[in-house]
């Protein structure tokens, strides 16, 4: 059902008020996961071995509609949410996807974007920019084409991918942000030549240490590489210098090439800790909210909006969870926490 005219009605101002949890932190972001399902078997995240023809995904009955996520939406924007990024599984590959972005594009002061494996962008970039996607992130983990499609274990080639970021910058989805999960032994040798290519294109890099996210992608400390390597490998041969923030809780800390070419990021949840920065909560595809990656469970909104509960009463009961929350995986890491069933990044995005 559509939402009362009150809160269609929210007034931008009126999300400067950030709710926040036990430890005071914000609520700022928020990731919506619209499908569990995917193109790719990337082995850090849907491994085949797991995520096989036989895998039972969810009903299409057990997924939120785009009206209930847009009503959801509107709640958290009244909360204080300032950004959504719509994730997966892989998200272009839910039916009309477009339908769900002009919806939430509508939202007053909603900072929209879309993380994407970037395998349809090319004949999507501009039905996405045209219903209200402002910004895109593409993940890609190679550019040789042998290391490229061992990690995503389908065959599928970088060109393919190269040409649908090209699409997006041309329909106007930019700045384009490319995400690559580093894996000791399996892609660390294309940390420089993806820094090189990316330098030259202007699209952001950004590095992610391989995270246990999930209990299904076999994660080892020593397939970390970390951040510091990361920065030092490149700053070896194209001089890095730190930089500022864009804004408080920055999941990705910032380096510039000193000679003004560009930026990379590094996320380095493993070894460098940021959850006391955290801002983010994630709802995954079939309405669960999850205030950390790294969660075992969830608390399940889809009940509460498909049992008549009104905008009023979504509000208090994300309240009482928020405010509730003091998560913080990556500071408490060890050996226990590391093999809890945690969920699996496929169902909340990462």
């Amino acid at each position: 059902m559509p939402p009362p005219d009150s809160v269609l009605a929210t007034p931008v101002n009126a999300a400067q008020d950030h709710l926040r949890d036990a430890l005071g932190r914000p609520l700022r972001d928020l990731r919506i996961s619209v499908t569990d399902r995917c193109n790719f078997r990337c082995v850090y995240c849907m491994p085949k071995e797991v995520f096989g023809k036989d895998y039972a995904f969810l009903e299409r009955k057990e997924l939120l509609t785009f009206e209930e996520i847009a009503r959801l939406a509107r709640i958290f924007r009244g909360l204080g949410i300032e950004k959504i990024r719509l994730t997966g599984g892989e998200p272009l590959v839910r039916r009309n996807i477009e339908r769900l972005i002009a919806m939430l594009a509508d939202i007053p002061g909603l900072d929209l974007t879309l993380t994407t494996n970037g395998s349809s962008l090319t004949k999507k970039a501009m039905p996405l920019r045209s219903a209200g996607l402002k910004r895109i992130t593409v993940s890609l983990d190679a550019l040789d084409d042998a290391t490229f499609m061992a990690m995503n274990d389908v065959d599928f080639p970088v060109a393919r991918v190269l040409e649908g970021m090209e699409a997006a910058a041309a329909a106007g989805l930019t700045p384009v942000k490319v995400n690559m999960v580093v894996k000791r032994g399996m892609n660390d040798d294309q940390i420089l030549p993806m820094a090189r290519f990316f330098r030259s294109k202007g699209h952001i890099l950004r590095f992610i240490e391989y995270m246990d996210v999930g209990a299904t992608n076999g994660w080892r400390m020593d397939d970390v590489v970390s951040a510091r390597e990361i920065v030092n490998t490149i700053s070896a041969e194209m001089p890095l210098e730190p930089a500022d923030p864009n804004y408080t809780g920055e999941v990705a800390e910032r380096w510039r090439y000193r000679d003004g070419s560009g930026e990379i990021g590094v996320i380095a949840s493993v070894t460098q800790a940021f959850c006391r920065d955290c801002t983010r909560a994630r709802i995954s595809t079939d309405g669960k909210l999850y205030t950390c990656l790294f969660a075992t469970e969830g608390h399940d909104l889809r009940s509460l909006l498909r049992g008549a509960a009104s905008d009023g009463e979504l509000e208090h009961a994300i309240r009482a969870i928020w405010s509730r929350r003091s998560d913080r995986y990556s500071e408490i890491r060890t050996s226990h926490t590391v093999t809890l069933r945690k969920v699996e990044m496929s169902y909340i995005g990462g």
